[in-house]
């Protein structure tokens, strides 16, 4: 059985959410809701010549909050005259000037650009001598108190259910101190850091006490990586093996979340276990699907008892027996299995993916940074390109951040040796070599690179990039490098999408005017470079599609390394042979610079052509569990209907 709270008198859920949940469509509508809640707050305070005491957070989470608040302070008179500020946390130790630095970050953000007086913002001090640390933490609080304590706290989630930097084993009366920081906190900031080692190990945080004596909390998450982590603080224990879950005890808290970081709570995810539903068809896959996972059993093995027992009598009632709905959807998975992603020709094409005409199509496959195409669809980029089909591919930025600094170094200096030895005379390349490694000598790991370093660290991934497109059979006039402005800064933070970024993408798109686009969906950070590169797709596509060619166009969308789609949201499965999957894995092998230690390696110590395969061979296996063929691999696809 489905761990469930059933009322027996009504049949339904009574609770799982032990939280004041709300859910919106996306960041920014959400953010706005938060920033007109503390707009108001902050004009109560006025009227009542009264501070405003805010408890601030830094991270992903809050900016489209802080962007909304600069946005009502200049266009709409909000004074921030009466409020006064105290931070959660700061990284230990850390210069206030450092682009890492949360003092900075809450300056360029918020504070210098609204009208706060100066002596009312505080934020932790990462330059105190180790013995400074606990006396400060005392006279920190001892701030919050004597202006009556915080009126409201703005909080974000760590992937381990962390407040604040109050870390997995916080205890609830814990107070303002130096904390160690937990290894998956630091792999999460690594990326920012260039790297787990240059990541700060220590770093003072407010504590769990004076967060729940807040008079109102807000949490704000984005994005489906903090689903799981959602799901385990609003409706599991508390403990402080989640600090998050704290919260459950608060009498005026509140979950601010997207429809992504909401996906996995029970009356997202399984509806029908909270209330009565409309069966639709995406539904009743899902609900089916869900149960044969969860029961360990083929689809075609589920049984009326099953459907009773787990909450679906009502879908049993409507459209039962088991034995027919288990067929339907038995039947709709099967159709999504295809060995011809661009469509069989001269083949019945009612229930298959793609159509069968034309036979021969023009593919756009966008690849947010040079390895995307390879890591995430490599099997079925070769069998496009195998099956005849016309196949472009795009590379939407450089992925210049994430190549070593040895490894741009070496490049430079095989272009030194090369010109000797084959007689060109050249001082420039040996000045620029110069100058790049002067520069890497004494570089510091707040500091960007210089432009001459970039551009050796791009031209190694674009080498890398044309190679792997070589390797699959793509002729150079189909291979495209777009280099999207909006990625260009050089650093782990980006631009926000530009006018020029979606110019660009306007362009390739009519001038190839593809009958297929694969774009990558992976949505798990709504700031990272994957979704700004698939909103300028969107983007793009909107503008296009009164033209005549976009109605023959579909979008196709696959995930990367970092994710999969649900089984029940798969529209597409394309198979792979023990022979295909190799040959994918030799692709990826072509971009050398992100193997043996990749600069932004995220929270999983695998390779990328190792979490690939697994990623591929459990899509697989998933198929094989509920009654379908057995297949080495398998790349999945949702389409985009716009």
């Amino acid at each position: 059985m489905l761990k469930s709270n059933i009322d027996k008198a009504t049949g339904f859920e009574k609770r799982f959410e032990n939280i004041d949940t709300v859910v919106f469509e996306n960041p920014i509508s959400a953010s706005k809701a938060v920033a007109k809640e503390i707009a108001a707050l902050i004009r109560v305070k006025q009227a009542q010549k009264q501070p405003c005491i805010l408890g601030l957070a830094t991270g992903s989470s809050p900016k489209s909050l802080y962007a909304e608040l600069v946005r009502l302070h200049k266009e709409e008179g909000l004074s921030f005259k009466n409020v006064i500020t105290f931070n959660l946390d700061e990284y230990y130790p850390m210069d206030p000037n450092s682009v890492h630095s949360y003092v900075r970050f809450m300056k360029e953000l918020l504070l210098d650009k609204v009208d706060i007086l100066k002596e009312n913002y505080h934020i932790p001090d990462g330059t105190l001598s180790k013995a400074e640390i606990a006396e400060y933490c005392n006279a920190y609080e001892a701030k919050i108190e004597a202006m009556g304590g915080l009126d409201l706290q703005i909080l974000g989630i760590g992937g381990n259910g962390h407040i604040g930097f109050n870390e997995s084993g916080s205890l609830q009366n814990s107070k303002t101190r130096l904390v160690a920081l937990d290894h998956i906190t630091r792999v999460a900031a690594s990326k920012d850091f260039s790297g787990l080692g240059n990541t700060p190990r220590t770093a003072i945080t407010l504590g769990v006490k004076k967060i729940m004596e807040a008079k109102r909390v807000i949490l704000m998450a984005w994005g489906e990586a903090k689903s799981n982590i959602i799901r385990a603080s609003v409706e599991g224990p508390v403990t402080n093996q989640v600090p998050a879950s704290f919260l459950q005890e608060h009498n005026n808290a509140t979950f601010i979340l997207d429809k992504e970081a909401s996906s996995k709570l029970t009356r997202i995810n399984t509806p029908w276990l909270v209330e009565q539903i409309e069966w639709t068809d995406k539904m009743v896959r899902k609900a089916v699907l869900g149960l044969a996972q969860h029961l360990k059993k083929p689809i075609l093995m589920l049984t009326d008892a099953d459907y009773i027992e787990n909450g679906m009598s009502d879908l049993l009632a409507d459209s039962g027996p088991a034995y027919d709905i288990n067929i339907r959807i038995f039947n709709k998975l099967q159709n999504t299995i295809t060995g011809w992603p661009g469509g069989k020709p001269n083949a019945d094409d009612s229930k298959r993916p793609e159509r069968a005409e034309p036979a021969k199509k023009r593919v756009l496959i966008f690849s947010p940074h040079p390895d995307d195409d390879i890591i995430s669809m490599g099997g079925t980029f070769i069998r496009l390109q195998q099956q005849g089909h016309e196949v472009h591919v795009a590379y939407q930025t450089s992925g210049n951040i994430a190549v070593s600094d040895s490894e741009a170094l070496r490049f430079a200096s095989f272009v030194c040796d090369y010109n000797v030895k084959f007689g060109i005379k050249s001082n420039e390349a040996e000045n620029i070599y110069k100058k790049a490694m002067k520069f890497l000598k004494n570089k510091k790991t707040s500091e960007v690179d210089i432009a001459e370093v970039r551009y050796i660290k791009g031209l190694i991934r674009k080498g890398e990039a044309r190679s792997t497109s070589h390797f699959v059979g793509l002729p150079d006039y189909q291979i495209h490098f777009m280099e999207l402005p909006f990625y260009e800064t050089g650093t782990i933070e980006k631009n926000p999408l530009g006018e020029e970024d979606i110019k660009l993408t306007v362009e390739l798109i009519e001038k190839i005017k593809p009958h297929q686009i694969y774009a990558a969906g992976d949505l798990a950070d709504p700031h990272g470079t994957h979704k700004v590169c698939l909103d300028a797709i969107f983007e793009a596509i909107k503008r296009l599609k009164p033209k005549a060619f976009m109605n023959d166009c579909w979008v196709w969308l696959y995930r990367g390394a970092w994710q999969e789609w649900g089984i029940a949201e798969i529209e597409m499965a394309v198979p792979l042979s023990p022979d295909q999957v190799l040959e994918k894995r030799h692709g990826i092998f072509i971009h050398q610079s992100q193997k043996d230690g990749v600069v932004f390696q995220g929270t999983d110590s695998r390779e990328f052509w190792q979490r690939a395969e697994v990623r591929n061979s459990e899509t697989a296996q998933l198929y094989d569990q509920l009654g379908m063929a057995s297949y080495a691999a398998m790349e999945a696809f949702v389409r985009w209907r716009f």
